[in-house]
């Protein structure tokens, strides 16, 4: 049986990819009513608004909530874990050494996931104490396989992780909210130039995807004193990639803090 503490939407999108690969065994804990009755008729899966219920009847046990409540659901749900747990968390920030000081296991596992999960296109990152070995390991990696790709990373990795993968969509979908504000300056309907700027990015990805590099996918767009050339000179004279870097320094030091508080 695998347990949700935390019904939200990371959640719902974990919960979507195992039961769509026929993994039915769930019991999701979740405080509000209404969101256990949708997760219920959505899902069919059982819910409780007890967390010691749902740790008790399960042996995975995912830890879906936010990290300034993690200490909080540690203190209630912690004289119900045992040996017999593999406790997984997807909270930010928060470390490995901090759950084991806190709980009666030794299989303990961190993993980055990102918002995309929720249309299966995620990017999650594992991390696992070292002393983890049996089938839990592989029935940890489908249960985030389901929602899209998985990379296993020692965890000094994960601050960096979360700021470039977890905060990524965010820093990604604001850059498409200016090009798209841009264009409607310029005078494009708004409708369009949305339509435009987001199939420009879908097709820029595949590019990348399938080999192009970054470079070299610049020069096959850029021509001496065109407009790409105008618009990138306009990027280096307000040190776009200076500005990018500290934005990810900035989630990445967010990201330490977390862990330390």
């Amino acid at each position: 049986m695998i347990a949700f503490i935390g019904g939200g939407n990371m959640a719902e999108a974990l919960i979507k990819g195992v039961v769509r690969k026929g993994k039915k065994d769930i019991i999701v804990s979740e405080p509000r009513e209404e969101r256990r009755r949708y997760l219920e008729s959505a899902y069919k899966v059982k819910t409780t608004a007890s967390n010691i219920e749902a740790v008790k009847a399960s042996n995975i046990v995912v830890l879906a909530v936010k990290p300034q409540i993690m200490d909080q659901v540690l203190s209630d749900i912690s004289g119900a874990v045992d040996e017999s747990k593999a406790v997984v968390s997807i909270a930010a920030g928060i470390r490995l050494s901090y759950l084991a000081e806190r709980l009666k296991t030794g299989c303990l596992v961190r993993v980055m996931p990102n918002t995309p999960a929720l249309v299966g296109e995620g990017m999650s990152v594992i991390s696992m104490c070292e002393c983890i070995h049996g089938p839990e390991i592989g029935i940890i990696k489908d249960i985030f396989m389901s929602i899209g790709r998985v990379m296993m990373m020692p965890e000094k990795y994960l601050d960096a992780v979360t700021a470039l993968s977890g905060s990524g969509p965010a820093f990604i979908a604001y850059f498409l909210e200016g090009m798209t504000e841009g264009a409607v300056m310029a005078g494009l309907p708004e409708e369009s130039a949305r339509e435009l700027a987001l199939q420009t990015a879908s097709g820029t990805l595949k590019m990348l995807e399938e080999g192009v590099s970054t470079q070299r996918l610049r020069e096959m767009v850029t021509s001496p004193g065109g407009t790409t050339a105008a618009g990138l000179k306009a990027l280096e004279e307000k040190n776009f990639k200076g500005i990018v870097h500290e934005m990810i320094q900035a989630a990445v030091k967010r990201a330490a803090e977390l862990g330390k508080g």
